[in-house]
């Protein structure tokens, strides 16, 4: 099979690099390119050791003529600008991994449509799109401990959410709040009630559920760990611990990477995968949802190259069968 010629703008943050290095044993992919305007002429591993003997390639200012897929791993915001400067992207297919085109109200560029990339949500329109937004770290966690209960219109409660997220899922340029010694041994609540993916959230919980009409309330927190994201969710259910777990399993049933496991679980079950783990515990009325996911991976780029194979009709598993370090 001809390979996939891909290429990533703006690759020289965690995204693009998880990119890279995925692509690098994809069966069906070939990357051509890696634009970074603050790493131009420089080798990749250079910049990122772990390809040392992986690929030769250098990073450029700006090469996509002859790629078949092009990732766009831009800030949030300058995707949008990137596709106005560069109307001949839209003639490739193209998956955005920033926050530019998920909602409904912006998800159009040069009368183009692109479809919100929540595999498990969305998968025949993903099939059959040239565009895709690829969801945010904590909306993909959220939404799949949640859209169970959406699809049977059982969620009418508030929903309360604490999510607790590695340092690289605030990018990779050095803040504050990012570097190690303020990091370490320490927890913080940032954009609580007010976080960029409430609106996305909400978005897909109301495409399934039309009567929803209640609150999310979500905290979200920096954790001590460099990935992954443990969400847990709280709602009013009157269902038994034994019909939640079958309505779950149905659910997803033919969705490979998402696992509801009867075990506890934790963060490093999935870190370095695509998988998302799934726990749940009732307690009198209220039910417990609790997910794990890595931010960078099913959260981010991994879930892209889920997009990817969807969009290509090739094996939706493809180069993704990624084993995590437990210990």
């Amino acid at each position: 099979m001809k390979k996939i010629k891909v290429s990533i703008i703006g690759a020289a943050g965690y995204t693009g690099a998880e990119l890279i290095r995925l692509l690098m044993q994809h069966p069906n992919a070939e990357l051509v390119s890696a634009v970074s305007q603050s790493q131009v002429g420089k080798k990749l591993h250079l910049t990122f050791p772990d390809l040392i003997s992986e690929t030769d390639l250098c990073f450029v200012s700006e090469s996509h003529a002859s790629a078949d897929v092009v990732f766009l791993c831009l800030p949030h915001g300058e995707a949008k600008e990137y596709l106005i400067e560069h109307p001949e992207l839209l003639e490739k297919k193209i998956i955005d991994l920033s926050r530019d085109f998920r909602l409904a109200k912006a998800n159009e560029q040069n009368g183009k449509t692109f479809v919100y990339g929540l595999p498990e949500l969305n998968k025949e329109q993903i099939q059959k799109a040239d565009y895709i937004a690829n969801p945010g770290c904590f909306a993909t966690a959220i939404q799949l401990g949640l859209l169970p209960l959406a699809e049977k219109d059982l969620l009418r409660s508030a929903i309360h959410v604490t999510g607790t997220t590695g340092s690289t899922g605030a990018g990779i340029k050095v803040t504050e709040t990012t570097h190690f010694s303020w990091r370490q041994n320490n927890a913080s609540v940032y954009n609580a009630f007010e976080h960029p993916h409430n609106e996305e959230i909400l978005e897909s919980i109301s495409s399934m559920q039309k009567s929803f009409e209640n609150e999310l309330l979500f905290i979200p927190m920096r954790g001590s760990f460099t990935r992954g994201i443990l969400a847990t969710i709280t709602v009013e259910c009157e269902l038994s611990q034994e019909e939640v777990y079958a309505l779950f399993e149905e659910h997803y049933e033919n969705d490979f990477f998402v696992s509801v496991l009867k075990e506890s679980i934790h963060l490093k079950m999935v870190v370095n995968t695509n998988k998302c783990f799934i726990e749940l515990k009732k307690h009198k009325n209220h039910l417990l949802i609790t997910v794990v996911i890595d931010n960078l991976i099913k959260g981010a780029s991994g879930q892209a190259i889920q997009n990817m194979n969807l969009m290509l009709g090739l094996e939706e598993t493809t180069g993704l069968k990624l084993k995590s370090v437990t210990y």
